[in-house]
């Protein structure tokens, strides 16, 4: 125990910290500029100054650390004297623009001069000007503000690794600046804004719109962005968000953001929200009420139940709604309809891998804590880029690097490239070959415990005794594999990232079961990237057709009976169709109505085409959603919903953390939860609820998982899984592997045709982010530069043509991306990757879609072409 005098005040520590430090954790507050939680130390301001028993001089508080016994005085007038020499320093160049500085009401500057004093200069000299740069679409600079303190810097090359910016120049002639010129070239997280204590760097989308006094309210929740889950505060005034900020150590995140997260909110308040519900009329969708809409819904509803019983409706669920409103949808159709037909757009990647991951080792395997991340030796890499599908995950991995820890990647990983990954790029579609040479050596090099005998038996049946034979498959050469396999095998705290692309394969499950007995046989922990806010409460809600809420498996009698007496309700014992099941049957005839809420499967399912054509043969389509989006306008009935930002309730992110979503801004609409309960009532079912804490009221009582739990347990924090409940242990007592056939082969101008994960979009509600869209207008194909310079491309509009038909988009030279693919992302109407592709195959195991099998022609376009 170290014991210290602050002010007269003993203070007891347990362990060795700055004198900065220290002050604070006694209450006591000593002003500084340059310091910033979580930034390396700097002491460059020196306005923490401070006295301290037998040193001669002033101390920089930020700097030195305590030692037992040290007194410490951090007012007097010595020190107030050397404080207001510091800031009329500081002031000597800083313009006296307070008025109309956006800064102005939270400038650290201005409250400390406030303070301290230091109002009037005694240097005559003329200040250094600079024009403020306005060049940049998202951050403005106004360096005649800056005072030099560094914080952006250090937080953009010590805590986000983007080195994007530097310090530039001498003495009063020094300047912040990025490497890229007067626009910045980065990952726009817009943390430098976090930092910045004065008005030097600003977000433009606020810039001279509002002062901070005249905010109306401060509204803690979480992003509805990714699987992440990070926590900010959305600032409101008019019931429209004018800012996100993040609360600084706080939250999953400690006050770090992405630029989806930080940028990505307009959507909120685009003037094509839906505002009242719509039905069809003579081919036509025009207003009506909500009582008309809720009506003809339930009167459609109960004439195919009546005529063709409850299997012959399917509901989609939300991975961007609460868990209380999916809770309460699979609820309706479970209960009211009679139907398992349930699923959600999990499906795509995250759902069934959970699912099979935990087959083999156990529920909850993937429920791994974030920051864990930061203790790993090693962290290995597969199917995909999480700075991009997950930023702040990403962030972690970058920091865990800089700390000293290994980073493999297995395909290309940009956002890690400044990091010294050990790189291992396969054939196209390889990556399987590499993962059982891997496992193979792993096997050879530290054996097995014992522990899971079903996993092990499986392992020795799966993996070829010959490593190199299998390593030969993969085009990557034996040595590189045999250097990865080293460090894994020698790891003590090993980490496998999954990402999607490595699942979204016709033979995902067997890359799954690869990593995951990889996972086994070295003791690493299991990290799923989810690229939607609420996949993994979804999936925890029930919205499963052979799950019920809680992870119960529906086949099992004794589950869906105590299911049954818990939420009133009867459950058919048939499981139902998985989310890619249900077209080929509204296709044939076997599904006649779809219920979809928060979910666009026309645009962001693929097979854009066979999608539009099973939805046109419905009897009834009912979709509810904020925005008017391509399934919308082929719907019967479009219900106004409300987006996160504007409701009550809970977000489960991809550690299985459950925390709060706040009603930030009031408006037209109606929860999603409420909407179903209406309806319920009008097809003779009491499903009633005071409120979104009463519905998780009833998740407490019905979902063994989260027995007990209420919103002031959330509120509280630490809320990880499992909870207070009671997960299902045990695993699968066999181990369901399928191989799948022989892919398609890329050459004589065809490319295989894979999915963009840009980090400024996130799906199409970022379409309505003008921030965000600043950044990347429009839709792009990617190309390697060898595939682009055989076809003589150098960039300009080309074709991409494939058997769906045809977009004409604008080419991006990518290195990145492997020979023989090319890629779109899936946000941009009418130039969605999905609408491109044929009628995927799915794993028969993980019932997630198939992305290889869709191969395209590029051509490039000669004169001007729309794109």
């Amino acid at each position: 125990m170290i014991k210290v005098t602050i002010n007269g005040r003993e203070v007891q520590l347990d362990k060795q910290v700055t004198i900065l430090e220290a002050a604070r954790r006694a209450g006591i507050k000593i002003p500084t500029l340059c310091h910033f939680e979580g930034l390396e130390m700097y002491g460059g301001c020196r306005l923490c100054l401070v006295e301290v028993e037998k040193m001669p001089r002033l101390q920089t508080s930020c700097t030195l650390m305590v030692t037992d016994g040290m007194v410490i005085t951090t007012e007097s007038e010595q020190i107030a004297a050397a404080r207001r020499g510091m800031l009329e320093f500081i002031l000597t160049n800083h313009p006296l623009d307070c008025p109309f500085c956006d800064k102005a009401g939270e400038c650290e500057l201005q409250d400390l001069v406030y303070l301290y004093g230091g109002t009037e200069g005694r240097f005559t000299e003329p200040k250094a000007k600079h024009p403020e740069s306005n060049v940049d679409p998202i951050l403005a600079r106004n360096i005649e503000r800056c005072i030099s303190c560094t914080r952006c810097v250090r937080m953009c090359d010590g805590v986000v690794g983007a080195s994007a910016i530097s310090m530039i120049n001498r003495g009063r002639h020094t300047v912040m600046e990025p490497f890229s010129g007067g626009k910045f070239d980065c990952e726009y997280c817009g943390n430098c804004l976090t930092v910045c204590p004065v008005g030097s760097i600003l977000s433009r989308l606020y810039k001279e719109t509002y002062r901070p006094w005249q905010v109306e309210r401060t509204v803690r929740t979480v992003c509805g962005h990714c699987g992440v889950g990070c926590s900010y505060d959305l600032q409101v005034r008019d019931e429209a968000i004018k800012r996100v900020i993040p609360r600084i150590g706080e939250g999953l995140n400690r006050g770090l953001l992405c630029a989806r997260g930080r940028f990505g909110y307009e959507f909120v308040g685009a003037k094509d929200r839906l505002k009242k519900p719509l039905v069809r009329r003579d081919g036509n969708l025009v207003e009506t009420t909500w009582d008309e809409a809720l009506g003809f819904i339930a009167a459609k509803l109960s004439e195919v139940i009546k005529t063709h019983g409850g299997e012959a409706v399917a509901g989609i669920a939300s991975v961007r709604c609460t868990n209380e409103d999916n809770y309460v949808f699979q609820k309706f159709m479970r209960g009211v309809v009679g139907t398992n037909n349930i699923d959600s757009a999990a499906r795509m990647g995250f759902s069934g891998a959970q699912a099979y991951l935990e087959s083999l080792r156990g529920q909850g395997v993937s429920a791994n804590v974030i920051a864990g991340l930061a203790k790993s030796d090693v962290i290995f890499v597969a199917g995909g880029d999480p700075t991009m599908v997950t930023p702040i995950l990403g962030l972690e991995i970058r920091g865990a690097a800089k700390k000293g820890a290994k980073i493999i990647s297995l395909d290309p990983a940009p956002g890690l490239e400044f990091f010294n990954p050990h790189k291992i790029v396969p054939s196209l579609f390889a990556e399987g070959a590499v993962l059982e040479s891997l496992l193979c050596r792993a096997v050879s090099a530290r054996g097995m415990t014992g522990e899971l005998p079903h996993l092990e038996e499986a392992i020795r049946a799966a993996v070829s005794a010959e490593c190199a034979g299998v390593a030969a498959q993969s085009g990557v050469p034996d040595a590189e594999i045999e250097k990865a396999s080293a460090t894994i095998s020698g790891s003590q705290s090993p980490a496998f990232v999954i990402g999607p692309d490595i699942v979204q394969r016709a033979d995902g499950n067997r890359n799954l079961f690869l990593l995951a007995a990889l996972s086994y046989v070295t003791g690493g922990r299991i990290f799923l990237l989810s690229g939607k806010a609420n996949e993994q409460g979804a999936v925890d809600m029930g919205c499963l057709p052979d799950t019920l809420p809680g992870g119960r498996p529906l086949a099992i009698d004794g589950f869906r009976k105590r299911h049954e007496d818990a939420c009133g309700m009867s459950v058919p014992a048939r499981e139902g169709l998985s989310l890619m099941e249900m077209f080929p049957a509204m296709a044939d005839g076997r599904i006649k109505a779809l219920y979809v809420i928060g979910e666009n499967p026309a645009f962001n399912l693929p097979g854009g085409n066979s999608i539009k054509s099973a939805l046109e043969k419905l009897d009834l389509l009912v979709v509810q959603d904020i925005f008017l989006t391509e399934t919308a306008k082929m719907a019967d009935i479009v219900l106004p919903a409300l987006s996160w930002a504007e409701k009550d309730g809970t977000f489960t992110n991809l550690e299985r953390r459950i925390q709060r979503v706040r009603r930030g801004v009031n408006r037209e609409g109606r929860e999603d939860w409420r909407i179903l309960c209406d309806l319920a009532g009008r097809m003779g079912a009491a499903m009633e609820y005071a409120s979104s804490e009463a519905v998780m009221s009833e998740i407490a009582r019905v979902s063994p998982v989260h027995r007990d739990l209420h919103y002031s347990d959330i509120e509280a924090g630490a809320m990880q899984w499992p909870y207070h409940g009671e997960p299902l242990r045990g695993e699968a007592s066999t181990v369901s592997l399928v191989t799948a056939s022989a892919r398609p082969t890329v050459g004589s101008g065809r490319f295989a045709l894979l999915v963009d994960r840009p980090l400024f979009q996130s799906g199409t509600l970022t379409r309505r982010s003008k921030a965000l869209l600043k950044l990347i207008p429009k839709a792009t194909v990617k190309m390697n530069p060898l595939d682009a310079a055989s076809l003589g491309i150098s960039g300009g509009i080309v074709r991409v043509s494939s058997d769906a038909g045809s977009v004409e988009l604008e080419a991006v030279i990518d290195s990145s991306v492997q020979m023989g693919a090319v890629k779109i992302s899936n946000h941009f109407e009418g130039a969605g990757v999905f609408g491109l592709m044929t009628k995927p195959p799915v794993d028969p195991v993980t019932k997630a879609p198939a992305f290889e099998g869709c191969l395209v022609a590029v051509e490039p376009l000669k004169g001007d072409a729309k794109s």
